[in-house]
């Protein structure tokens, strides 16, 4: 047989194509990048206390030298600090010796008491809303007039 003749289609090698299930294409994301569906939880938290902060910044410029935090949980020792032996939800750290006040939210238990996104960011405005009274020592109803309304 001679090799330089042109082969049948029987006798070429069978090529395997890679194709994913049912040959419809490679699947994609469910939703673009910046639509809210595809943040994660942490990011959706995050958003929760940025948007919160710079309401708060628009009505109290001193609060711009004060650093804003998300955590996990708390940690072991500041259970105690805890409204009635409960999980605080936020903390107020003064400010210390060169450092400036910090006011740390706890992603965890916040998620836990609230279920919706709605009761979410509420919640986490009104936790700012009290840590910034602690801090300016004032009441929560003169850093946001409508601390109490639901």
């Amino acid at each position: 047989m001679d090799s330089s003749a042109p082969r049948s289609p029987a006798d070429q090698p069978r090529l395997r194509r890679h194709r994913d299930r049912h040959g419809r294409g490679l699947r994609g994301p469910l939703a673009p990048p910046q639509v809210p569906i595809s943040l994660t939880r942490s990011e959706l938290f995050d958003d929760y206390v940025r948007e919160s902060v710079e309401r708060l910044e628009r009505r109290w410029p001193q609060l711009v030298d004060v650093e804003f935090a998300v955590q996990e949980v708390p940690a072991p020792g500041e259970e105690e600090d805890g409204e009635e032996g409960g999980v605080p939800l936020g903390r107020l750290v003064p400010a210390d010796q060169g450092r400036k006040s910090r006011i740390v939210i706890y992603r965890r238990p916040v998620e836990i008491r609230a279920k919706s996104r709605d009761d979410r960011a509420a919640l986490v405005h009104e936790i700012l809303i009290e840590q910034v009274a602690d801090l300016l020592g004032l009441s929560p109803d003169a850093i946001d007039p409508r601390y109490d309304e639901e």
